[in-house]
């Protein structure tokens, strides 16, 4: 024991410090706050009856604050400054983002940046993309861990078990990921964009989707900027391995061919956090006007056609923090009502619209079954009245042939019947084959009588004679 406090003098374990290789490996910059709750939201509810809010926060928080001192003294980790409210915040130095890459296992040329400096104005931004996450993630308390927990502490986990999931897990999420217009990927030229987050999670049928977080700073024209530069990278065309040309995203990024049918580009999330001065229902009314070419689809028999758009949904992060990303609250441009996140960047009037196409075209083929059964049952119908009126009737007692005597009276060898009375049924058979056996042998037994009835004659022989 006193070996693993010397290495980790604040007592921190493997566990603990994966969650904040993974963290700060995805994020970049984080509190321990946002740590804890992304890797160990057990630990949330373990301290809850602590009051006041401080020394819950500083209860809960306290593992991973003792893996980030451990791993700072290693060399893996750094202060990074601190929040508007003051909490500490961390990031990964060098060393940190190769343990990551292989706690992650992820390339370290795909780690991004140390994020050092993110916190000399406060972070605001960075703060609001992990926030971003986490309402994206909602992570679940692993039960398991609290079973020696007083029942209400389990209670309360369990409650937070039930509510509806959230998306992918903190692997899925990558943080400012440059969209290069110009240049490769690890050198950008100019005219490109960087993603806030880029978001992969196919298992939860959300294969690829870019996130821009806003704090409400920027004008309508600033976002509209951004996303041509969007539409520029995704129009880009590039070689691939197999010396085909192909759109340069779908290089790194594995996204089915159509998005629910529409060929369109990757869908855009803007998550709008009212920090600043700006009201995003105006920015977004604007905004829409702005970029109607990039989205607007083509009207086709009671849904659009999205083929080479762009999706651009809007939410607001405290409409998504409370409802998560199952919730209505996404705003797709283009559309009258608000969505979850699935059906926002899906198309759900084409999905019905082709569901109804698949089935009426399984009913009516159905339909067309059943006719040909009916006709099938009808003709086969016939058949057998045809071959019925056609039995033979027995010349004996009248009765129909079966089917068996049937075949059997119509066999013939070399055009001769086999069968020794054609005409009878089986019985009737049977009684004439029994009599035509009673006469022969009655005719046998009276040649037997008559010739034992022939008087004994005496000899006429020569011999006979001598002898008389």
């Amino acid at each position: 024991m006193a070996g693993k406090r010397k290495t980790n003098p604040a007592g921190s374990t493997n566990s603990y410090r994966g969650d904040v290789l993974r963290v700060l490996g995805a994020l970049k910059v984080a509190t321990a706050d946002q740590i804890q709750r992304i890797g160990a939201p057990h630990l949330t509810f373990r301290h809850a009856d602590k009051e006041p809010a401080s020394k819950r926060k500083q209860a809960r928080t306290a593992s991973h604050t003792g893996a980030l001192s451990d791993m700072r003294k290693h060399g893996l980790s750094e202060n990074g400054g601190s929040t508007g409210g003051g909490d500490s915040l961390r990031n990964l130095t060098l060393k940190g983002l190769e343990a990551a890459s292989h706690e992650m296992r992820r390339p370290v040329t795909e780690m991004g940046s140390t994020a050092r400096g993110a916190g000399s104005s406060g972070a605001s931004h960075p703060m609001s993309v992990n926030e971003t996450v986490i309402a994206l993630l909602r992570p679940k308390p692993n039960l398991t861990r609290l079973a020696d927990d007083p029942p209400h502490v389990r209670a309360a986990a369990q409650a937070a078990v039930d509510t509806p999931d959230g998306i992918g897990t903190i692997a899925s999420f990558w943080t400012e990921v440059p969209l290069p217009a110009t240049g490769t990927w690890n050198t950008p030229g100019k005219g490109g964009a960087q993603a806030d987050l880029v978001l992969i999670a196919p298992q939860d049928q959300v294969p690829l989707l870019f996130i821009e977080v806003d704090n409400c700073h920027e004008t309508p024209e600033e976002l509209a900027d951004k996303l041509e530069k969007y539409a520029r990278f995704f129009r880009r065309k590039v070689k691939d391995t197999d010396g085909k040309e192909r759109p340069m995203w779908r290089t790194r990024w594995n996204a089915p061919d159509t998005w629910t049918g529409d060929r369109t580009h990757p869908p855009v999330l803007l998550v709008f956090n009212k920090l600043g001065e700006r009201n995003p229902n105006i920015t977004v009314s604007k905004l829409s006007e702005l970029t109607s070419h990039l989205w607007r689809g083509e009207r086709h028999n009671g849904y659009h056609l999205y083929d080479g758009k762009i999706p651009i949904i809007a939410t607001g992060l405290g409409n998504l923090i409370e409802h998560g990303p199952g919730g209505p609250v996404f705003f797709r441009f283009g559309r009258d009502r608000m969505q979850s996140l699935r059906e926002a960047i899906g198309n759900p009037r084409r999905e019905a619209a082709e569901a109804r196409s698949r089935e009426e075209a399984r009913a009516h083929q159905e339909a067309h079954q059943a006719k040909v059964r009916r006709a099938a049952e009808e003709q086969a119908a016939v058949k057998a009245a045809e071959r019925e009126a056609c039995r033979p009737v027995c010349a004996g007692c009248g009765a129909k042939f079966t089917d068996e005597r049937w075949e059997t009276a119509k066999a013939t060898d070399w055009g001769t019947p086999k069968d020794s009375h054609p005409h009878l049924c089986d019985v009737c058979k049977e009684r004439a084959g029994a009599a035509a056996t009673v006469i022969p042998a009655a005719g046998a037994r009276e040649y037997q009588e008559q010739d034992q009835a022939v008087p004994e004659q005496k000899g006429t022989s020569w011999f006979s004679r001598l002898r008389g």
